[in-house]
């Protein structure tokens, strides 16, 4: 299929910001359909004269007010009928991040059978009943569609594959206000199409126009759901041979899509803060049980990590079964929740035990700063205790949210600050050495795990032995090490009863990688870290919390240039 994109705008009444709009898009030399959804007569003064102004716009009209979905659909017809192979829809109030463009384009590219949906990101200015809303219908998707591929029904930044969707629409009454965007998701993954999830932030300016009606458009959607979900039990077999059928995608961590447990989230948020602990840590389990039957990749992940772990105990076995697998997710979702209580401030810190405080503060007194490297065992976020037990120290965590985006916009939720000391990478290049060695000289600390491989598939790795079997560990970690030329310290924080103990030990006074000999060396410092995470996940194995096949055979590159 050739890639031949165009943008497509649904408009009505929004005379105050198209222009803006169609001075952003036109920088990305795209043709631009706006589709005047029978607006006012000052909007189609303005809508004329950006038509006149700019010839990469054209400009179709519906005689009256139709809804969304019918303007949306009469655009993509004609984008169709003039040879466009994809529409990227966006909306005209300026709630959505321009600069996505051609992020979203290039996914199409890659991918141009695929339906590119937008997931948004929100700031403060989303208003909480219309936020709240939104997980009730994104629930409802999951269940008519017998998946969680559909990250966000009602975002109205996507990318469709006109001959596809052309299809459908023809073929189907589709909604025309707004429960189209959600009907139309589901009718295009009930006909196989791939989709494609892309973060993009998403604001609600203060003076924005927004024509949803709480009633009349509350009412079509109940409505819809109700004819979706009847729609559902008909396609039934369909759906579930496509699910069993289905052949897997990659195992590794960064091509798995973080599961849709916003809602979830919110939930036990909103519970812990009205209502505590107690009563938060009671819905852990209905939510888990949900993940724990539908998520059959983490489930399997589980129980090989477990009967892996088994064959290493001599005495006491754990659970191996669905039960030990439950059980896992369980102390997965309890580190999560205590992860909100530490971020919201409620974590008591006599229940954190820090045996080795000395050695931490003696490394203070000398001014000098440390990458401490951790791994998925316990709970990582509790390196927060060590900056909040010692007043002086300052922690910066390295952390891949690209991955967890929901998860980490809740904490954000929780504690405006909880982003202040967390460095989102992708990968490791100068400019983020740079960044990390200063942040040493002022005798900050660095902390990063290393008990996974790179986000890139081709990011180099080692072989090394770990609960009786060869896995990769990536060497950016000890690499990174070296640059900084600074003392490493191995981090682990498990948990036992409801306390937290670190756990700090000294893993050398500098890394040393001198090229004739770095091969050897980065295969003896990460087979010392795997040794010393083994010994660990042996004493709390249901606390290491990597839900993927951490034992899958990865090709090592070569190794890097200095």
């Amino acid at each position: 299929m050739s890639f031949n994109p165009c943008i497509l705008i649904p408009i009505y009444n929004h005379k105050r910001t198209i222009r803006h709009m169609v001075e952003k898009l036109d920088a990305f030399q795209f043709n631009i359909i706006i589709v005047d959804d029978g607006s006012d007569a000052p909007t189609q003064a303005v809508l004329t004269q950006i038509a006149t102004d700019y010839p990469s716009v054209m400009l179709l009209r519906l005689a009256q007010n139709s809804g969304k979905g019918a303007a949306v659909m009469h655009g993509m017809r004609v984008a169709f009928a003039n040879g466009f192979s994809h529409a990227l829809q966006i909306d005209a109030d300026n709630q959505h991040n321009t600069h996505d463009v051609k992020r979203f384009t290039e996914c199409g590219r890659s991918n141009p059978e695929a339906l590119i949906c937008g997931r948004p990101i929100y700031d403060d200015s989303i208003p909480k009943s219309r936020l709240y809303g939104r997980y009730i219908t994104h629930f409802w998707v999951h269940v008519e569609t017998l998946s969680c591929e559909i990250s966000d029904s009602m975002c109205g930044y996507r990318m469709y594959p006109l001959q596809a969707t052309c299809a459908l629409i023809d073929s189907n009454k589709i909604p025309q206000r707004m429960d189209f965007d959600i009907e139309i998701l589901v009718r295009l993954v009930w006909r196989g199409v791939v989709l494609k999830n892309i973060d993009t932030q998403v604001t609600y300016p203060v003076d924005g126009l927004s024509h949803f009606n709480m009633l009349d458009d509350n009412i079509r959607i109940t409505k819809m759901h109700t004819r979706l979900v009847c729609g559902m039990l008909l396609r039934l077999p369909v759906l579930l041979w496509r699910k069993i059928t289905k052949s897997p995608q990659s195992q590794h961590w960064s091509s798995l899509t973080e599961r849709g447990s916003s809602l979830g989230l919110q939930v036990v948020l909103a519970c812990y803060r009205l209502l505590g602990g107690r009563v938060a840590r009671l819905l852990l389990y209905p939510i888990v049980a949900y993940f724990f039957l539908t998520g059959k990749k983490a489930r399997n992940a589980s129980l090989h990590y477990l009967q892996k772990v088994n064959a290493q105990i001599s005495g006491a076995r754990i659970q191996t079964g669905w039960s030990g697998s439950f059980l896992h997710m369980m102390a997965f979702a309890q580190s999560g929740l205590d992860k909100l209580s530490a971020w919201v401030g409620d974590f008591d810190h006599k229940r954190i035990h820090f045996p080795n405080r000395v050695m931490f503060k003696t490394l203070l007194d000398s001014g000098k700063g440390a990458l401490l490297i951790g791994s998925h065992l316990g709970n990582l976020e509790m390196t927060r205790a060590l900056a909040s037990i010692e007043q002086r120290a300052v922690v910066n965590a390295v952390v891949y949210t690209e991955h967890a985006q929901k998860f980490n916009q809740i904490l954000h939720q929780a504690n405006a600050d909880f982003s202040v000391n967390l460095i989102q990478v992708s990968h490791f290049g100068p400019d983020t050495a740079i960044m990390f060695k200063d942040k040493i000289d002022r005798g900050e600390f660095i902390v990063i795990v290393g008990d996974r491989t790179p986000p890139a598939e081709n990011g180099r790795v080692t072989q090394a032995d770990f609960l009786g079997s060869p896995a990769s560990f990536a060497q950016g970690p000890w690499i990174l090490a070296s640059l900084l030329d600074c003392p490493v310290y191995l981090f682990f924080c498990l948990r036992a009863d409801d306390d937290y103990h670190i756990h700090l030990e000294s893993f050398a006074a500098r890394i040393e990688l001198p090229r004739q000999m770095r091969k050897e060396r980065l295969q003896t410092y990460i087979q010392q870290y795997a040794s010393r995470l083994e010994a660990y996940c042996l004493i709390a194995p249901l606390q290491w919390f990597n839900f993927y096949n951490f034992w899958r055979q990865e090709a090592a590159p070569n190794d890097p240039k200095a």
